[in-house]
């Protein structure tokens, strides 16, 4: 790969700066001749108003804002790397936020002339790079491992980028999308770090046994990505088929593709649904609310997902004191297992490090976790005697 190092100002690279802000895009720059973001690229995640500013206020003062890098393409110039600070400059200049300087906030048009020409005139090292596509994206991955880390799913886009990746991203990358707070119920994500497009993918390309990175690249030149839409979609409605009530913060970023796929074809009552999941995030005794949803998709035969509250240190010892008093006034273990039958412990009096506190009655049964319901079973008997 060929680079060629050049120098332009924030005002050559500005003019004819276009910025979506539905897509949260920086486009065009240089005339219309520079690609801004490629489809390779990240989204803009500059806009917390922190970084922003900071670029802003690194131009004023005159510091150096770091190399960056475009790739010559064939009929223009594409932002290879630092998209972030020139997006950041872009949106200043054209007037998309505010900084404060002197105390007061000020656009760009508000600035004193001087600071605004400091700005436009302020010089930008850039190294050109001309070579193959697996070239450009090979080093497009080396060097973006300053600043704001690629996560692995920027990587993917960058690698598989094509029709399906723009399409993908228009959809699943779009913090504009009406669906996005749907869907933040359950997905865990920031949709412009590709979060919430890795889950989509992540659903489907499990659903075929294969990994992300191979569905993209069986998928990389589709025009379309029905399947993947329609894959999430059929996700998300049957979570908000099963589950009916408004959705709990402990459903945002579950395993709803895995569930989904191990539970789907399984007939739930919703209302019958509801009222226990009511009921079990009303229960002291359960410690894992996230836990409740797979218990009742199972039909509440793993109790282990919700972490049922043990019996605490003062209600095993009351429940020991009390057992080992009675058994050694009538001869016989502690353990109310051993003392039946003929056992070789019908007699024995365990110590307490060597017992463990069991519901008498389950607590998937009903069962209470307080002194009422427990008893002292040695560890042998309380592990073979399990959930019964």
């Amino acid at each position: 790969m060929k680079t060629d190092l050049k120098q332009y100002t924030v005002k050559d690279v500005t003019e004819g700066f276009v910025y979506n802000e539905y897509e949260g895009k920086g486009l065009y720059g240089l005339a219309g001749t520079l690609v801004i973001q490629p489809e390779y690229q990240r989204n803009y995640i500059y806009g917390d108003g922190k970084k922003d500013v900071a670029v802003i206020d690194s131009l004023l003062k005159g510091y150096p804002l770091g190399l960056i890098y475009f790739n010559s393409g064939v009929s223009h110039l594409e932002v290879l790397d630092g998209q972030q600070r020139i997006t950041s400059i872009g949106r200043f200049v054209t007037g998309k936020f505010a900084i404060k300087r002197d105390g007061k906030e000020q656009t760009f048009s508000s600035l004193p002339q001087e600071d605004r020409d400091k700005i436009l005139a302020s010089a930008l090292l850039v190294y050109v790079c001309e070579g193959a596509e697996a070239d450009i994206k090979k080093w497009f991955q080396t060097i973006n491992i300053a600043g704001v880390p690629l996560n692995s799913q920027e990587l993917l886009n960058a690698v598989y980028s094509g029709p399906f990746v723009t399409a993908a991203k228009a959809v699943f990358s779009n913090s504009g999308n009406a669906l996005q707070q749907k869907w933040a119920s359950y997905v865990k994500g920031d949709p412009k770090r590709q979060e919430v497009l890795e889950v989509a993918l992540g659903w489907i390309a499990a659903s075929k046994d294969v990994s992300i990175e191979r569905y993209l690249a069986d998928h990389r030149h589709d025009a379309g990505i029905a399947e993947l839409k329609g894959y999430f979609t059929s996700v998300i409605d049957w979570v908000d088929s099963v589950f009916t009530k408004p959705p709990d913060k402990e459903m945002r970023g579950l395993e709803w593709g895995q569930l989904y796929e191990k539970y789907h074809t399984t007939s739930y009552n919703a209302a019958a649904i509801t009222a226990r999941l009511v009921e079990l995030r009303g229960d002291p005794a359960v410690h894992s609310l996230r836990g409740i949803y797979e218990f009742l998709l199972g039909g509440e035969e793993q109790p282990q997902l919700l972490e049922v509250r043990l019996f605490d240190d003062k209600t095993k010892r009351l429940a020991y004191d009390k057992q080992t008093s009675e058994a050694q006034a009538a001869g016989k273990s502690n353990c109310s297992l051993c003392a039946v039958g003929h056992s070789a412990n019908a007699t024995k009096i365990w110590a307490q490090k060597d017992m463990d506190a069991d519901h008498v009655s389950a607590w998937s049964n009903g069962g209470s976790t307080d002194l009422s319901n427990c008893e002292m079973l040695c560890v042998t008997h309380n592990r073979a005697k399990g959930n019964r």
